[in-house]
């Protein structure tokens, strides 16, 4: 039941009801486009409810960004940790892209093609979830082959790079190519570079013991 038909909901399922409406709107329109009117009505909440929560238009943009960006960096930080096999972790990154752009809403418009990236508060907040999932296969990278902090991280910025870039030009081009098998040419690139790097001498003892 709407708060327009007397209902009330507890605070966190409100912010959570009026943030799926805005991310339907906003991915439609754009935010320049979008009005508070129309993300109110999509709610089914008064203008005055949805500003009890969010002051501002920038400002209720802003905590979608930013539910957006922690699900994109949980779903990689996923894919790090769900293996100690190093070549699946690189299947599983490239696949949390291609996961995040295929879901349903195409959310990730949000981050991958705002009409706001000027805005410092905007930018800033890419730039962290950005810094995050890079962060992740780095930390990957770097103990793989013992490359340098800033080695790895330029590396883990090639991939992520890929993966976003990939996974956009294939939801564009209408899933063309099954995504499974997406993932895997994307896999083969990647994993063919990274793994003909000189490993580290943990990461060698890793793979004598995998052989063995």
């Amino acid at each position: 039941m709407s708060e327009l038909s007397g209902g009330r909901l507890p605070r966190k399922q409100r912010r959570t009801q009026l943030l799926a409406a805005a991310r339907r709107i906003f991915v439609a329109s754009g935010y320049h486009a979008a009005a508070m009117d129309d993300i109110a009505e999509q709610a089914g909440v008064s203008k005055p409810v949805l500003y009890q929560h969010f002051p501002g238009k920038l400002e209720l943009y802003l905590a979608l960004l930013e539910e957006q960006a922690a699900e994109l960096v949980e779903r990689v930080r996923a894919a790090m940790t769900s293996t100690t096999d190093n070549r699946l972790r690189v299947h599983n990154a490239m696949a949390a892209y291609f996961d995040y752009v295929d879901a349903d809403g195409e959310a990730f418009r949000l981050i991958f093609e705002s009409d706001l990236r000027n805005r410092p508060e905007v930018a800033a907040q890419m730039e962290q979830a950005a810094a995050a999932c890079m962060s992740a296969i780095a930390d990957l990278i770097g103990s793989d082959t013992g490359f340098s902090r800033e080695r790895a991280e330029l590396l883990a910025v090639g991939v992520t790079g890929a993966a976003e870039l990939a996974a956009r030009y294939w939801l564009a081009g209408g899933r063309s190519v099954p995504k499974d098998e997406a993932i895997e040419l994307l896999v083969g690139l990647v994993w063919r570079g990274i793994a003909h790097f000189p490993m580290s001498e943990g990461a060698a003892a890793s793979e004598l013991g995998r052989e063995a």
